[in-house]
């Protein structure tokens, strides 16, 4: 098998994900925020009257203000353009480089039956999250080769993370 010469490779991802959604899901949305204000001021009011001799939890209703006020902003704006790139010491999203030593190891999906082309890196450090990378109209298999030089691949991988399939079918 000849060796990929291939010192970087280059495309562009969105910052976001940005789910195309119904008019239904801004009502249910609506709803569920209106209900969790209202359980904010006034049941959970009534709980702690109840059982703990406490106030409201304004708190809560803040934290569901702030929330919607971000996704409002977002719905508002079209996600920026990032450059991504793979190289020999690292990777670059952006501004930001992460070099191999960082990385734990990666994954490479591709199922096209489900619209799943995503390379997934893992940090060495725990608390750092899991990078999702679209690859776009990339070849999954050059990403797979030219990484395989550099990192471990997790084999063990073999659908999207819990995590990002609750984010696709929440819409969020």
């Amino acid at each position: 098998m000849p060796e990929n010469k291939t010192k970087y490779i280059r495309w562009q991802v969105p910052e976001y994900h940005r789910p195309e959604r119904q008019r239904s899901w801004y009502i249910l949305a609506i709803i569920f925020f209106t209900i969790c204000l209202f359980f904010s001021f006034f049941a959970i009011r009534a709980w702690h009257l109840i059982f703990l001799g406490m106030s409201s939890n304004f708190l809560f209703a803040l934290i569901i203000i702030i929330a919607t006020v971000i996704m409002i902003i977002n719905e508002n704006q079209a996600p920026l353009m990032v450059d991504f790139e793979l190289g020999p010491e690292g990777i670059k999203i952006g501004h930001h480089f992460y070099d191999y030593d960082e990385l734990k190891n990666f994954a490479v999906l591709y199922k096209p039956k489900d619209s799943l082309k995503n390379l997934y890196f893992e940090f060495k450090a725990t608390f750092r999250p899991r990078l999702s990378i679209p690859l776009r109209r990339q070849d999954a298999l050059t990403v797979r080769n030219f990484l395989i030089r550099y990192l471990n691949e997790d084999l063990e991988r073999v659908d999207a993370p819990v995590s990002e399939q609750l984010t696709k079918l929440l819409k969020l």
